[in-house]
Order: structure tokens, then sequence, then C-alpha cells
């Protein structure tokens, strides 16, 4: 890609990055939507995926303080809130995912103590490394990119199918507010992702750049996946 890509063209090309490796598409993911995994397996995600996503108000906030543009940071500072509720005790996203852990039998003790015990795999690490690289180092194109179009534009996809196999297994609506959230809003903070990486890849380099990152956070992700998969199959097997 030597020229500029115009803007329906970088769009597709963005949103094309994440599909070969999309959680959609991983193991997990299918044994998931098909009811094959215990509300202990489930509980045993919901430990990573804490560690993962406790932080992402910090790594907003740090994005939020780069953005050069005020209806750019106004975009951001909306999902922030989002993140945090603070008008809403106990709504925040972390504290709604700690609920649903519950429901799957796993204690807040063990959630929040998760990292002293050991239980945090290297991938589930790497993950929340990356998205502190994204925030804060790389390019607002590569930010924009791999933190709201790669990894927030799956969910809308993704979760609904967890959410009718989890409905089927009997847990409450409540108990699955957390995936509900993200449904809701993600596919506008995502369409947002899109916007503003258009936006600041304003060379042939940006974009191709922008485009890796999808890349490459869809691949993350896909390997988080990976060694929750793998650490569920040897219990299994023990």
């Amino acid at each position: 890609m030597s020229s500029l890509l115009d803007r329906s063209a970088f769009f597709a090309a963005l949103e094309a990055a994440r599909q070969p490796q999309h959680g959609g598409g991983h193991p997990f993911s299918h044994a998931w939507a098909a009811e094959e995994l215990s509300r202990a397996q489930l509980g045993a995600w919901a430990i990573q995926h804490f560690y993962y996503i406790d932080t992402v108000p910090q790594q907003f906030a740090a994005l939020f303080a780069r953005l050069p543009d005020l209806d750019a940071r106004q975009h951001l500072l909306e999902n922030l809130l989002g993140e945090e509720m603070p008008n809403a005790p106990g709504k925040r996203h972390p504290d709604l995912l700690r609920k649903f852990a519950r429901a799957c039998g796993v204690a807040d003790a063990e959630i929040l103590g998760a990292e002293e015990a050991g239980a945090i795999l290297p991938g589930t690490r790497a993950m929340r490394a990356w998205i502190w690289e994204l925030s804060g180092i790389r390019s607002l194109a590569e930010a924009c990119a791999g933190i709201m179009v790669a990894l927030e534009g799956q969910l809308p996809t993704l979760y609904p199918k967890y959410v009718e196999a989890m409905r089927r297994m009997g847990y409450s609506e409540d108990d699955l507010e957390f995936f509900h959230v993200h449904i809701e809003g993600d596919t506008e903070h995502a369409h947002v992702g899109l916007e503003l990486t258009d936006r600041y890849a304003t060379t042939p380099e940006l974009q191709r750049r922008a485009i890796a990152a999808v890349r490459a956070s869809a691949s993350m992700r896909y390997a988080m996946l990976d060694g929750i998969h793998a650490r569920l199959q040897v219990r299994n097997a023990a």
C-alpha cells in the first residue's frame, strides 16, 4: 500500500484485519455458544478477563490525555464514564464482571487475588500490557484501531451467542449484565473508532500501521483465549 486509501477502502481494510483471528472463531467461543462449558469453566474465564479489563479505565484515561481534538476527547470521555459509572455504584464494568463471576461460583476474594495467587496466564498478562502500549505509546491511529475497532468491534457479534447459551443454562438477566452493556455500547464505540482512526491515519504508513494494530489486537485476544482453553483442557484431562 503505497498510496493513501480512500475512506471506504480503509474502513474495509480495518474491519477485514480482525476477521482471520476473530474471537468468535475460537474453539473456546464455539464451546461456549454450544453450552459445552460448565459454570466453573466460565468462572475461570471471568478471572482472566477481569485481570485484562480491570485497568481499562486508566488506559482510556491515558489515551484521552493524548487526543488533540475536543470531539475525540468527548467521545472517549463518554466511553470512559461508561466504564467507571461514577453515578451508579456497583455498575462499573469490572464490578459487573465480578457479579457474573459470583454467579459462576467465583468469590470476590478469588478474582481479586488471582494475580497474587499466580493464577493469571501469560497470554492474559500480554493482553493487558498490549492495551497499555496502544493507549500510551503507539500512534493515535494505532491506538484507536487496535482498541476500538479490533476489540470493541468484536463484542456486538460475539457476546449475543454467549448470552443465548447462558440463558439456556439458567443464568439470570442480572447475572448477564456485563455482556448486555457491551452488546449495547460497543457497536457505537467501534464506529467512533473507525472515524478516529481515519482522522489520525494521515499517511499511507499510518494506515498500514493502523491495519497492523487491528490484526495484532485480534491475534493477542485469540492467544489469550488459547491460554484459557488450554488450561481448561488440561484440568479436564487431569
